[in-house]
């Protein structure tokens, strides 16, 4: 948990400004806290200083010297800032250890991501409960505080307040920040019904290969959006009017798409009719916060859905974010490649019933609890406990479908549950070029993962795991499925240059570390 703060000028040779660099130190520290079972009281004390002391930095509201952060950093066991140059965060994993406990879900990064975007159609106050702390989520609350946001953090870290100004600062918007995440494409849909002409920069994210914008421009258009690509910017020109009601038909069931069309919908006076619409978990996730703020929504969890849009939206409302079907299959691989007994807390069954049912042909055994309800009163959670068992490949090949097939996100992790199966099994990736040769890397660790073209892969096991080091590829789920590949692999292997691991899980190693795992974070 390091950040680097650069000493130079801008270019202008003003002193740059703070304000943002003191809110991120400060949710370092805050994070840092949390993950030592420490309270503000108990870091007072050993700084010397006072409990409100510690809050107003983790809340990024005092200045704060190196000398201070230095201490901090050593009370924790976390550096929290270097000097000059980044320093790289690579793992050590000893592996081959029986993992054992319980390990509960946390929210969803890309549940938090839709409703921070659409936090903006909002003229109350947001609340959004239990807010996974990631990167991507700190970079979208960056972009918002950048045009006149006010978005502030609870003392524990965990919930967020937002609320919008009268007119947003366009044109402070954090370009860099914007360019570092995909998500950033999501706000296409709030700002059509906000401003008339907008800039947004180039969306980033994962290295997965090409993926167009067409099928959100090709949605929005019937809205009055026109977009032009410039140099490193997307220029939105907005016309209103037109019909009261409106028929979409989504050329791609994609998730972002589906909720940028969702969200411009929410605040168009009419009845919008969407069909080919993904009914995902984010989607409903997206769908159950614009209901509280007043906007009817039938079809919610289907491929037609029909919003009845608000000119004006001014509500007070508070929401919880469901949690992540991706990362509940991340911790179940987890158990399923080391051979353990563990328990997956908070698994929401809706998302997981395909992926569990692959399983269970392939000879997983596992457990399910009762039903019991999210804090959203709306998702369906349950205890997933799996067994040691003896797998095998399956007949037919594995793929993902929109839902409620098995999820294209989710699809990575079963390279590595095949591995361990025995027999051949064809993992077929139709929707990134990019992504399954990432996934080869897995034989560096001695699975046989063979490379049939830029879709499809080969895996043969059950695989005799080894100890290597790997440098982390430029995707987030190869990545995590590669550290899931060292927990089962004897000896020692260390994986390079992890920071994209953050990009979507919060401190996943710490959490492996607690149900057995033993797994070192160094730098250099």
């Amino acid at each position: 948990m390091t950040t680097t703060i650069p000493l130079v000028p801008t270019s202008t040779g003003a002193v740059p400004t703070i304000a943002d660099p003191l809110a991120h130190v400060g949710s370092l520290v805050r994070s840092a806290r949390q993950h030592r079972g420490m309270t503000q009281a108990q870091l007072a004390e050993r700084l010397a200083t006072s409990q409100s002391a510690i809050h107003r930095i983790e809340q990024g509201a005092q200045n704060v010297s190196l000398e201070m952060l230095t201490r901090i950093g050593a009370a924790l066991d976390s550096p929290i800032v270097t000097l000059g140059g980044p320093q790289r965060t690579h793992l050590r994993v000893q592996g081959g250890q029986t993992l054992s406990g319980r390990i509960d879900v946390n929210t969803s990064k890309n549940g938090a991501v839709a409703l921070l975007c659409a936090s903006l159609l909002n003229r109350g106050t947001t609340r959004l409960r239990n807010v996974a702390r990631i990167v991507e989520v700190d970079r979208i609350v960056e972009v918002l505080r950048s045009v006149g946001v006010r978005a502030t953090w609870s003392t524990d870290g965990r919930d967020v307040e937002i609320v919008v100004p009268e007119h947003l600062e366009l044109d402070a918007i954090d370009v860099d920040a914007a360019r570092r995440t995909r998500s950033i494409i999501m706000f296409l849909g709030p700002l059509l019904g906000l401003e008339d002409e907008f800039r947004l920069p180039y969306a980033g994210g994962c290295d997965l290969g090409t993926r167009t914008v067409e099928p959100h421009l090709i949605g929005l258009r019937p809205f009055g959006l026109d977009v032009t690509a410039t140099a490193g910017d997307y220029h939105g020109l907005v016309t209103r009017g037109g019909a009261e009601n409106l028929t979409i038909v989504l050329t791609e069931r994609g998730d972002t798409v589906t909720e940028n069309v969702i969200m411009a919908a929410a605040r168009r006076d009419g009845v919008t009719t969407i069909r080919n619409a993904s009914p995902n978990y984010m989607v409903q996730d997206l769908c159950f916060y614009l209901e509280l703020l007043g906007v009817r929504i039938d079809g919610i969890g289907t491929t037609t859905l029909r919003v009845h849009g608000l000119a004006e939206i001014d509500a007070d409302v508070e929401y919880a974010v469901s949690e992540d079907p991706v990362e509940a299959m991340s911790l179940l691989t987890a158990g399923i490649v080391t051979g353990s007994q563990i328990t997956v807390g908070r698994v929401p069954i809706e998302f997981m019933e395909i992926e569990l049912a692959t399983l269970a042909e392939m000879g997983l055994r596992y457990t399910l609890s009762e039903e019991y309800a999210a804090a959203n009163g709306r998702s369906r959670l349950v205890d997933v406990t799996v067994h040691p068992s003896e797998l095998r490949a399956p007949i037919d090949k594995i793929h993902p479908m929109p839902f409620p097939g098995l999820n294209i996100d989710n699809l990575p992790f079963f390279v590595a549950i095949a591995a361990c199966a025995e027999g051949s099994t064809l993992v077929h990736d139709w929707v990134y070029e990019g992504r399954a040769i990432h996934l080869t890397d897995l034989t560096r660790l001695g699975a046989d993962v063979r490379l049939l073209d830029a879709h499809r892969l080969q895996v043969s096991g059950p695989t005799r795991w080894s100890g290597a080091e790997v440098s982390c590829p430029p995707a987030l789920r190869p990545a995590v499925v590669i550290l899931l590949g060292m927990l089962a692999a004897k000896g020692t292997s260390v994986l390079r240059d992890v920071d994209i691991i953050a990009r979507g899980y919060e401190q996943l190693q710490e959490r492996l570390v607690e149900l057995g795992a033993r797994i070192e974070t160094f730098r250099d």
